[in-house]
């Protein structure tokens, strides 16, 4: 894998961000990259919501939006899948070009807005997927919920969402948070988020299957936004968080020619504010729900960090855009160190370990 990313690395660098994402997803296809028979140290498998991780390390949705890679993913030794958003109808998005890098900054804006094949063609992947004539899914696969641009009914769109996708999944997203869908981040607030959990969960619950359900947050939030979504996630009995989606913000600092393009920015810059809104949580919470950490995760470091501020997963997607697939190993490999480091038996002992210094 480390000579065939060495040798595609400077094609994929050259050319326009989503080409290059869809060459990716092809590449994924054909086979061209596996972890071969690596084993996870047993140090990192983890149970959550009654499933089995044999690692915490996942790929975040947006990558892999209409669930033409999940093998292939799994293969690469992640332990957890995540795939969408997907919407009821499919949507074209928002005009090219909308994905951009920021290299100085290690960082990527995206503006895509739920480009998506919809459920219907989403939901034929998951089934062949799930073929009972299939091999068995080695890792948790979770399915991201998107809305509809022009839909009036948020909650109808996410309860299709469920009722549709939910058999395959082994959780469900609900996914309020990205910035590039007009007044989606307003479902946010406490009355509409209350509401539209509520209906998702009725949904959820008619299902044979009833799989964990989470909600995706933005990191642009105030302080009592943060209590109200942790008082409703409480309060409506939803599995955890994903903390969290991309910032509409721009940090001082940012120095590539594309930093002012509008949409949401993750990478390296999103580190340091995501992992402090994911220990806000996790202290709003007192523990109680397992929230997974995403934002700006390039290291073995960067991924303890967001695990001992409170995170149980973590999910990649921009540090893999620069740093490339053999980043997976390296950071179950340093997981691994750091915990016999700091004297922990398994990873479930170090999730919040800052908050109880």
């Amino acid at each position: 894998m480390t000579r065939l990313y060495s040798l595609a690395a400077p094609l994929l660098a050259s050319l326009d961000p989503e080409r290059a994402h869809r060459l990716t997803i092809r590449a994924l296809q054909a086979g061209l990259a596996s972890a071969g028979g690596y084993k996870d140290d047993p140090i990192l498998q983890l149970d959550v919501w009654g499933l089995t991780f044999r690692n915490p390390v996942g790929i975040a949705a947006g990558f892999d939006k209409h669930a033409e890679a999940v093998r292939p993913m799994i293969g690469l030794g992640l332990g957890l899948v995540e795939i969408g958003s997907v919407t009821p109808q499919p949507q074209p998005g928002n005009p090219r070009p909308r994905v951009f890098r920021l290299r100085q900054d290690e960082a990527v804006i995206n503006r895509y807005g739920f480009n998506s094949e919809g459920m219907t063609r989403v939901a034929a992947r998951l089934a062949r997927l799930r073929n009972s004539g299939q091999p068995a899914l080695t890792a948790p696969l979770g399915v991201n919920l998107g809305k509809n641009k022009t839909s009036d009914d948020a909650a109808a769109d996410y309860c299709r969402g469920v009722e549709t996708l939910g058999p395959y999944a082994d959780y469900l997203v609900i996914n309020v948070s990205s910035p590039n869908t007009p007044g989606l981040r307003a479902l946010q607030s406490r009355e509409s988020l209350q509401k539209l959990i509520e209906a998702v969960q009725a949904a959820r619950r008619r299902l044979a299957s009833q799989p964990p359900l989470l909600l995706k947050v933005a990191p642009d939030l105030t302080e009592q936004d943060k209590a109200d979504i942790a008082e409703v996630a409480l309060a409506t009995e939803l599995s955890g968080l994903i903390v969290c989606n991309t910032t509409i913000e721009r940090p001082p600092g940012l120095r590539s020619e594309s930093k002012d393009q509008t949409g949401g920015l993750s990478g390296r810059p999103l580190f340091a504010p995501s992992t402090k809104v994911l220990a806000d949580f996790y202290h709003l919470t007192a523990g109680k729900l397992p929230l997974v950490g995403v934002g700006g995760i390039f290291s073995a470091a960067d991924a303890y960090a967001k695990i001992r501020a409170g995170a149980s997963l973590v999910q990649l997607y921009t540090g893999l855009v620069y740093r490339g697939p053999n980043l997976i190993p390296e950071i179950k490999e340093g997981l691994a160190d750091f915990l016999r480091r700091d004297g922990y038996a398994s990873l479930s002992e170090a999730i919040g370990a800052d908050h109880r210094r």
